[in-house]
Parts: C-alpha cells; structure tokens; sequence
C-alpha cells in the first residue's frame, strides 16, 4: 500500500472516498471574479480574502461525491486521478443554481429593525448586510427609508464557476480516515484522541468539546459517517471529567491563636506576666518564704 501522501496516477476515485484536495474555486458573473473557495493562502492573499484566526492552508480531507460542494462539482471529482490536476467550468445550474426571482422579498423597515440581530449596539443596515429572517439567511440588496429588499438566493446562484482540483492522496487508514470525518463533519479534529484497535474506534473528546453544542449536534453524524467510512464493531466517545483536588489544610497544632493587645503586641500567656517594654521579662517568684 503507498504511504499516504505519495503521488501516483494509478488510482481513480470513486464515491464515498475520502481524499486530501486541493482546490480554487472562483465565480464569474459579468466580467466579475470572485473567490469562493481555496487551499491555498497566497490565493487568498491575491484575492484579499481576510484570514480567520486558527485557519490552516493546504490539502483538505474531503468525501467524494458528498455535499461539501454543489452536486455537479461534487459529480465532476469522481474518476480524477491521484496527483493529477484538472480545471474544470460549471454552468449555474450544475453550481449554485440560477437564480430565483421569487427568492427576493420586500420587508418593512419597522420588520427588519425588531430582528434580533437588529437590535444590537453595533447593528449596521445597509446593502450587502446579512440578515437571518424565519430561519433563513438573506443578503440586502437595497433599501429605503420605509423598505427594506433582501435576496434569498444562493450567494453564487446566477454564476458560472471555475475550478481548479488536485487529489493530492487517498486518506486509507482507519485512524486518519476517523480523522478526516471529524473535521468534515464538525473539525478540530487534532485535538480528539483517535484510537482504532481491534475493529473498535475510541474518540477522546477535548476538553473544550464537551459543552460545545456544535460538537452535541455534530456528534450523531460523526458516527453515522465513521460506521459507513470504517465499519467498525463498536464506537466508544469518551469523555471524562475529572473532580478537581482540594487543596491540604495546615495541620492543626491544637493551639489556640494568641490574640492581640490592644496595642498590637500579643497579649501574655495566662499566668504568665507581660514582658516588660525594655525587652525583659519580670519574672515572680512568689511570695517569700522565711528561713527555716
């Protein structure tokens, strides 16, 4: 089996396998480009694409024939060969769509300013503004004092796009391919514990994982995925919560804490006179007894 990593034009993907790609993918729309998509960072430099801090460049684990892309592009990938790379152009219709006119609505202002994400201090209406009205996500394409226009529409939907793909390696071994499930499906994939042993996969959920409701709404599909990817016997995800440790208390001498004086000193010891302020004690001996 060649390691994974290494370049050969023997192999041809097929659906359902998981590959490293590399890719650019652009849309163009008279006589306009823009980046939707890449791997690499120099592109996004070139493109003026603002980089989201934690982001990694380079080959992405990716599903063949699955949903990251549009159907036809996600169709176009099978049969590409291992290290060879290919461009390729897709109409609207086999990318994001054409574009909808009835996905275009008109809102009132009074409508747009009682949304939630209207009512923030650093609220901001203007064209191109994202709004999320009854569960979908629109952009504004214009507006007045009175009303506000939003469009529903893919935001490539009416575009030609241009693609550029490498399958760059097969992911083949069943920890790396659990691996590259958790990032298609939810990500943050190096920070899980991932363990294949005896046909039984362990996941080690991280720390900052455990209350993440993105990883409580992923994690069904993540083993949905890893039964189909692996066929394993069993899947264990374990998380593990430690209780934390008290620290010791000083050891309890028995001893009373000696109070202060009135003037900060510590009080004397019963039956026992105060020093004396020059720093010596007096000492009583007693009543004296005569001489026998």
């Amino acid at each position: 089996m060649p390691p994974e990593g290494s370049k050969h034009h023997s192999t041809v993907t097929h659906p359902g396998d998981l590959v490293r790609l590399d890719y650019d993918l652009w849309a163009e729309s008279g006589g306009r480009t823009e980046l939707v998509d890449t791997t690499h960072q120099e592109v996004a430099q070139e493109a003026k694409v603002p980089e989201t801090t934690g982001h990694t460049w380079g080959p992405r684990p990716h599903l063949i024939g699955g949903d990251y892309f549009p159907t036809g592009v996600e169709n176009s990938l099978v049969g590409l060969k291992v290290g060879e790379s290919v461009e390729k152009e897709f109409a609207p219709a086999d990318a994001f769509g054409e574009r909808d006119p009835n996905l275009i609505e008109l809102f009132s202002m009074h409508q747009i300013s009682r949304l939630p994400e209207m009512r923030r201090e650093d609220a901001h209406l203007d064209v191109g503004t994202v709004l999320t009205i009854d569960g979908r996500r629109g952009r504004v394409v214009s507006l007045t004092q009175a009303r506000v226009r939003v469009d529903f529409n893919p935001p490539y939907a009416g575009r030609k796009v241009r693609g550029k793909f490498t399958v760059t390696a097969e992911i083949q071994e069943p920890a790396d391919q659990v691996r590259a499930v958790l990032d298609l499906q939810y990500g943050r994939a190096g920070e899980f514990g991932v363990v294949f042993k005896d046909k039984v996969v362990t996941l080690q959920v991280p720390e900052r994982s455990k209350f993440d409701i993105n990883w409580l709404a992923a994690k069904p599909r993540v083993i949905d995925r890893i039964r189909t990817q692996v066929h394993p016997t069993s899947i264990r995800v374990v998380e593990e919560y430690q209780t934390p440790v008290e620290k010791e208390k000083p050891a309890d001498t028995g001893a009373a804490p000696s109070p202060e004086s009135p003037t900060g000193e510590p009080a004397a010891k019963p039956h026992e006179p105060k020093a004396a302020k020059g720093g010596h004690k007096h000492e009583s001996s007693g009543p004296a007894t005569p001489d026998a």
